[in-house]
């Protein structure tokens, strides 16, 4: 099908939904400036850190327990790649959708808190959010603006304990109220799913696309490159996820 073409159904089909479901991955953030990690520009493409470690390794649960100055090293990384980011079109269109429709929910796997800052209310943030931190051994926990100053480790100021982000790292539970929350969600129903820069790895997000798209509920894909979700939905819009959220909103008659 022609892009064209698709983003005309598409556009049609999302002018008359009411509740509208937006799984989004690292690529949504890719036009804030932000790397995707993995993939094409992605800021950790070599096989292994300069620790010798993997990437999944060096941010796993297992190597925070027994060495948090090298797990804090790479997510202080992140962190700086992401400190001063603001929503692109993308964010600020399913924020604008919100708005507009009776429900929209947004479940991503992305810890920058983009979505959240371009207005959206209903988000799930399934891997947590790098702002909130939590001591390790007490009650203390704090939401900062970014980590510029602060020592690597950072310490608790109460006990002296190491901090941690409230993320899931490698190897550790999805968190419980997030994963109750997203459930719900899927039994009070949509009429539409979007996934936006995701390649769909894990099952928690191919599952709910494959079970809409079995279900006959439209489901479109927004990613520049093929993944496993793309032979599963109804449309795949080979683009970037700005271009094409800006692309549906014209046609819903927003302004440019």
């Amino acid at each position: 099908m022609l892009i064209e073409n698709a983003l005309a159904d598409i556009a049609l089909r999302l002018a008359r939904a009411e509740r509208v479901l937006f799984i989004t991955g690292a690529g949504i953030s890719a036009d804030s400036g932000l790397p995707t990690y993995r993939g094409v520009g992605g800021l950790y493409n070599g096989e292994h850190t300069e620790d010798g470690l993997a990437i999944e390794d060096a941010l796993s649960g297992e190597v925070f327990a027994l060495r948090p100055d090298i797990t804090w090293k790479y997510l202080a990384q992140i962190e700086e790649n992401c400190r001063g980011a603001l929503p692109n079109p993308a964010h600020l269109a399913i924020a604008e959708l919100e708005r507009r429709l009776d429900r929209v929910t947004v479940f991503t796997q992305n810890v920058d808190g983009l979505h959240r800052k371009a207005g959206s209310s209903d988000v799930i943030e399934i891997h947590g959010n790098l702002q909130e931190l939590f001591c390790t051994a007490c009650d203390f926990a704090e939401t900062v603006d970014h980590l510029a100053g602060h020592e690597m480790p950072p310490r608790c100021p109460r006990c002296g304990s190491v901090l941690r982000p409230n993320v899931v790292l490698f190897g550790e539970a999805l968190p419980e109220a997030a994963m109750e929350r997203f459930l719900d969600a899927l039994d009070a129903g949509f009429d539409m799913v979007f996934t936006i820069g995701t390649s769909g790895v894990f099952p928690y997000i191919a599952e709910p696309v494959a079970w809409a798209a079995q279900s006959g509920i439209p489901t479109v894909e927004i990613n520049p490159l093929q993944t496993r979700l793309s032979p599963i939905v109804d449309y795949h819009l080979p683009l970037g996820a700005a271009v094409a959220m800006q692309a549906l909103m014209q046609r819903l008659g927003a302004p440019a």
